[in-house]
């Protein structure tokens, strides 16, 4: 499935030159050294490609010493590979729309619901797409009733980091306080038999559907950080119109939560072949192995090509603003 030409960007590679990118990495969330590999995959590609760039380590999410770290950069466009708390739920969004540079990914509002489990159900739900049935836990007593299995989640945690499927009573009060160490909200949430799907988008456009096989157990952070402990099928087997159903609940997903440039959309297909979407991942990592560079490579599109796609978007937005201005 070729798509690169459907999906050419509105302007041209070469007016990458000639601007000074910032590639903001790290962050303070529990997934910094995931997201200093992403930024470093970025910046490693524009430097490839002869484009100014810098890459610049968040340690700090002091909105005023944020502030003052990127004016001294005096960068163009900022490429976010930030992950998890500060990077994806809008608050370096906001310190960047602040100091009037335009950045790739989607805006404040879109980051912050993609990033709430909670809200991004809701919102889900909202909209007549299928998800998982779930409510909200602040602690492990008085829990009575529940549905085995089910999957218990931080409520706006990335990576999958405290996530577990509970298959029995007697290991529900572990999973909810070991969530609970990470945040101070958990979701439990029905846990659907079947495949683990994800689709990538690119400019509102659904990428390849991409099946998640772990080795053993469910797709955990040490699955999606460890070599061989998951196999990524890019060649899914599906009946004829699931695959396209998949991508139109992807799709549909992204644009509910008001996600724009690009996502990754998590899904689980049910023994009756119909997509759950659980979550939007707004800003998913960026390595040539990751979930979304695999979705755009099957699709024809390369890593480098990827994220130089990324960077295009964002110059849109900048001339867009632009035209904007100069009308008023």
């Amino acid at each position: 499935m070729d798509l690169s030409q459907a999906l050419r960007p509105r302007r041209k590679f070469s007016d990458l030159k000639g601007i000074k990118v910032g590639v903001l990495g790290g962050g303070v969330s529990n997934e910094r050294e995931i997201s200093l590999v992403s930024a470093q995959n970025v910046y490693d590609t524009l430097k490839r490609k002869s484009i100014d760039a810098v890459l610049i380590d968040i340690v700090i999410s002091s909105e005023e010493k944020v502030k003052k770290i990127l004016f001294s950069y005096n960068i163009d466009v900022a490429f976010i590979a930030l992950h998890g708390e500060f990077g994806e739920d809008g608050g370096i969004q906001k310190i960047l729309e602040e100091l009037g540079i335009f950045y790739t990914g989607s805006e404040r509002l879109a980051s912050y619901r993609a990033m709430d489990k909670i809200i991004s159900k809701r919102i889900f739900t909202k909209a007549g797409i299928p998800t998982a049935p779930f409510f909200v836990c602040k602690d492990s007593k008085l829990l009575k009733n529940i549905k085995y299995p089910i999957a218990v989640k931080p409520y706006s945690a990335g990576s999958s980091l405290g996530v577990s499927i509970v298959w029995q009573e007697r290991d529900l009060s572990q999973a909810i306080e070991g969530a609970l160490s990470l945040q101070d909200m958990v979701i439990l949430e029905d846990y659907i038999e079947g495949r683990e799907l994800t689709v990538g988008i690119l400019e509102e456009k659904p990428l390849a559907v991409v099946e998640i096989i772990p080795k053993k157990g469910y797709f955990d952070f040490h699955a999606k950080y460890t070599e061989g402990e998951a196999e990524f099928v890019t060649s899914v087997n599906l009946e004829e119109g699931v695959y396209e159903r998949v991508q139109e609940a992807a799709l549909a997903a992204h644009c509910a939560l008001g996600c724009r440039h690009f996502s990754r959309v998590d899904i689980r297909l049910d023994k009756n072949n119909i997509p759950f979407c659980l979550e939007v991942n707004s800003i998913p990592g960026l390595t040539p192995h990751s979930l979304l560079p695999l979705s755009a490579k099957a699709c024809g599109i390369d890593f480098d090509e990827l994220i130089l796609r990324m960077m295009t978007f964002a110059l849109d937005d900048k001339k867009d603003e632009k035209k904007k201005a100069q009308k008023i």
